[in-house]
């Protein structure tokens, strides 16, 4: 492959989410003459798009979760327990926003019983010889993937904005290496998650004690060099430590096909377009016409 390829994975989920929130707050759920809200399928392609004009990758993949029920809700069942059902304009924008993933000759990758992260995970860590890979998320949970030619895209206010992380810049700002990221978690827990890990043990006190331990294995070997407290409630949450461990760590051999030879990017369709006129995505449309392929959107 040439030097200048390169893979974006998107993490659907985080940007589906995003887009829906950003605008339902003012109740402009973009409602068309079939009933069907589109404003999270609408902010979820601007970012998709805008990512492609700022990021120029050769190839493109979307993963997405697949249910709520995954191998981390089967080991714990407070996982994600605490999450409210999806609004119901939300509901009917799952299946639509992967018909115009589709639409555009783009692959969706989703395994059930994995959640999006994973799928990401593993694509990334197979093809990062091959392709250098930048992921496009508002997780700051995959910032463990960030690795030699894997960065990680945190989507920042609007449109276009991104904290970009490599190896050298996330050690820069944790002072730690990502795969040390996951045992910090474990330490801290995750509320949006809902799993607790150790409590009382916050992010600056989890960030700490792996700076100077490396991994929870050397930390639980020298519990007599903290303080008392911090021993007390490690040896109290050992359980629920090693627990969190194995929630916060994304899977990276989830068994899933992808072919990067379909996820090569072509100009756009006069099929996409239509599609798109069809469900009354104006915005998308609008856009479209003036990005990088507005030629081709104007004649069709």
């Amino acid at each position: 492959m040439k030097n200048s390829s390169q893979l974006l994975l998107v993490d659907g989920m985080a940007l589906l989410f995003r887009a829906f929130y950003a605008t339902s707050v003012t109740g402009q759920f973009m409602i068309n003459t079939k009933g069907i809200p589109t404003n999270a399928v609408q902010g979820f392609m601007r970012h998709f798009l805008t990512a492609l004009e700022e990021m120029e990758p050769s190839h493109a993949i979307v993963c997405w979760d697949m249910g709520s029920k995954t191998f981390r809700s089967e080991k714990f069942d407070g996982y994600k327990a605490n999450r409210e059902a999806p609004p119901i304009e939300l509901i009917p924008q799952f299946d639509l926003v992967k018909e115009v993933v589709a639409a555009f000759d783009v692959p969706n990758v989703g395994v059930i019983g994995y959640e999006a992260d994973d799928c990401i995970g593993t694509i990334a860590k197979s093809v990062q010889n091959d392709i250098k890979v930048s992921i496009l998320t508002g997780d700051k949970d995959l910032l463990q993937l960030v690795d030699h030619q894997i960065d990680v895209n945190i989507i920042q206010k609007g449109f276009g904005n991104y904290k970009t992380f490599s190896n050298e810049i996330f050690y820069e700002e944790y002072g730690i290496t990502p795969r040390q990221f996951i045992d910090v978690k474990a330490l801290m827990g995750d509320t949006s998650d809902g799993y607790p890990g150790v409590k009382g043990i916050g992010e600056k006190t989890a960030l700490k004690l792996i700076q100077q331990f490396e991994t929870i294995p050397v930390l639980l070997e020298n519990l007599h060099q903290l303080t008392p407290s911090q021993r007390k409630k490690i040896e109290e949450d050992l359980a629920m430590l090693h627990m969190s461990r194995e929630l916060a760590e994304i899977k990276c051999d989830v068994p899933l096909t992808f072919s990067l030879e379909e996820a090569e990017l072509n100009t756009i369709s006069p099929q996409f377009l239509s599609f798109i006129d069809d469900l009354e995505l104006r915005s998308i449309r609008r856009h479209l016409i003036q990005s990088k392929w507005s030629n081709l959107a104007k004649q069709a």
